[in-house]
């Protein structure tokens, strides 16, 4: 029977470890706000922009791929401390230099460090969770780590946009206080207990497998589509979105710049946590819905040049993607033999962040020869396209 005070420890190490994530999140999108500035220094083009980014998102699917599953084997912590550590390597290459080699290894290096966190820490929220509260419901589990993560890819501009805005150095800064907050993080997490117990014999190594074969083949393809939209939205708002309310609206602020993201991943964070109650198909309406509506309402804001227009767009937009995420995953879980439940999620968070590269890639090379309105414009139609293609894809799902 576990003790009182094993209970309290993993109590602690609950809040510790939300810490932590929450932390390793935001400082993967503290260069979103930084871009303009990195942009009007060294000569970068929003397409140049749209690579570093995609370089990231690499590293994240390569990091999912190689090293997600491992923790099962080997133990939380032990994927999570060098985790942490390629988080601080990064940020000290960004104070390194800001040269476009420099910054496409941070990011590079910051994705693999934040593709071994997300499902790591997620596993080990829950587990302490389960450890801290047995029998007890899981919805402060559900409501911890959506927070942290979605949350957290919304503090981090916002932090850094208000730092950039208002503190001397705003390309040094902010890595200066990331770095600190990191390595409290991993003194938070070294004090936090494990929670799997490595095996001794390990099973041969692999990469994690992705498959489309989990019950309803339609089923599934709807729900990484729907990954892929929602992430479209996310990757937008993280890479070339400050470049376009800084060009395109004339509103050269970070401070704004850091907001406008965070009001996007906070609609988000806050729609998928108020929305677990209802149910698959009422999510999956609302996402859809909210999603259109709100690409809709971004770029009729671009075209009036009106900021108001623009960030209720983005709201609207990030309420759409989170719950229409939050709809996929549950549809993936509950198709999906418990045996093959990591291959099937695995897939679908690989789709989803192909969605953070593809398009934002394809808005930065169309930027090159058209204006960012009319390259959103086209983003939103193909947006709009893919959102129908899950509307239909659920409805024969459902009809199964």
């Amino acid at each position: 029977m576990r003790t009182a005070a094993g209970s309290r420890r993993h109590g602690v190490g609950f809040w510790m470890i939300a810490f932590a994530f929450l932390v390793a999140m935001a400082f993967s999108t503290v260069p979103t706000p930084l871009y303009p500035l990195y942009m009007a220094r060294d000569g970068f083009s929003t397409f140049m922009v749209t690579i570093v980014f995609a370089v990231y998102a690499v590293g994240v699917v390569i990091s999912l791929l190689l090293a997600g599953h491992v923790s099962d084997w080997v133990g939380r912590k032990k994927i999570l401390l060098p985790a942490l550590a390629l988080e601080v390597l990064a940020a000290v290459l960004f104070l390194t230099g800001s040269s476009l080699p420099v910054l496409l290894v941070a990011r590079l290096v910051t994705g693999l460090g934040v593709g071994m966190i997300t499902a790591t820490a997620t596993a080990h929220l829950h587990e302490l969770h389960v450890a801290h509260r047995p029998g007890a419901s899981g919805q402060r589990f559900e409501v911890v780590s959506t927070a942290a993560n979605i949350g957290g890819l919304g503090v981090g501009p916002l932090i850094t946009g208000f730092l950039a805005q208002y503190v001397h150095a705003p390309l040094r800064t902010p890595y200066l206080v990331f770095i600190a907050l990191l390595l409290v993080s991993i003194v938070a997490l070294a004090r936090t207990p494990e929670t799997v117990e490595e095996r001794l014999v390990k099973p041969a190594y692999r990469p994690q497998r992705i498959s489309t074969d989990h019950g309803d083949r339609s089923g599934y393809i709807a729900a990484t589509a729907a990954g892929f939209a929602s992430f479209a939205v996310f990757g937008l708002f993280t890479s070339i979105a400050p470049g376009f309310v800084a060009s395109a609206l004339h509103h050269p602020s970070r401070a704004l710049a850091g907001a406008t993201v965070f009001a996007v991943f906070g609609a988000a964070a806050l729609a998928q946590t108020l929305a677990s109650r209802l149910s698959a198909r009422a999510k999956m309406v609302l996402g859809l819905v909210a999603q259109a509506g709100g690409v809709l309402a971004l770029v009729a804001g671009m075209y009036a040049t009106d900021l108001a227009a623009f960030l209720i767009g983005g709201v609207v937009a990030g309420i759409g993607a989170g719950v229409l995420f939050k709809a996929a995953v549950g549809t993936v879980v509950a198709m999906a033999a418990p045996a093959k439940r990591g291959e099937a999620l695995a897939g679908l968070f690989l789709i989803s962040y192909l969605g953070l590269i593809i398009p934002a890639v394809g808005i930065g090379v169309a930027t090159r020869s058209v204006t960012a309105t009319t390259a959103m414009t086209w983003f939103t139609g193909v947006l709009l396209v893919v959102l129908a293609g899950v509307a239909a894809l659920s409805r024969s799902h459902r009809s199964r």
